[in-house]
């Protein structure tokens, strides 16, 4: 059985398991047999590996170009809705230039119409406090860099501590 079309998961049980095997002094394989069969495992497994590298790069990259489109389609959007609002505020105040107040045709009707009572607050000290509510938020923010940085000096501070992580880099 070829184990080209094995996973990567499949190869490194294979691997593992072929080295416990070969490995076992009870056994007593001659070197070169344990050598040359784990060295062959061993370049499937980093054959798959490259080839799964390689995808995940092409998988970056098109992710990368997505992203590039988006900034680009948002760009084109905001730019064709701040010309949507230039034109109606023309429109607008065109039609209340020269008085018309409705202009219609078979595709939709135009007309102007008054809005709601909005609130101007043109100075707000002027306000009595009758109105005026004062809220006090507090927030509570903790130094993760001074943390690290003490742990990092050899303190000790409960709640925390520094921990090793692994991650793949491909270069």
């Amino acid at each position: 059985m070829s184990n080209s079309n094995l996973s990567l998961y499949q190869l490194s049980n294979h691997y593992l398991q072929a080295l416990d095997f070969l490995t076992d002094p009870e056994l007593a394989l001659p070197i070169e047999a344990v050598n040359d069969t784990l060295e062959g495992l061993s370049g499937e497994l980093e054959d798959k590996a490259i080839n799964i590298a390689k995808f995940i790069r092409n998988l970056e990259t098109t992710a990368e170009a997505i992203k590039k489109a988006e900034a680009n389609m948002a760009k084109r959007r905001k730019a064709l809705e701040t010309r949507v609002q230039w034109l109606e505020d023309y429109l607008k105040s065109s039609m209340e230039a020269t008085g018309i107040t409705k202009i219609e045709c078979p595709y939709f009707k135009l007309s102007i119409a008054k809005n709601p009572p909005a609130l101007d607050l043109f100075d707000s000290q002027a306000v009595p406090d009758q109105y005026k509510h004062t809220e006090t938020v507090t927030t509570e923010h903790i130094d993760k860099a001074a943390i690290k940085a003490a742990l990092s000096s050899g303190q000790t501070i409960d709640g925390a501590r520094l921990v090793n992580g692994t991650r793949l880099v491909i270069k």
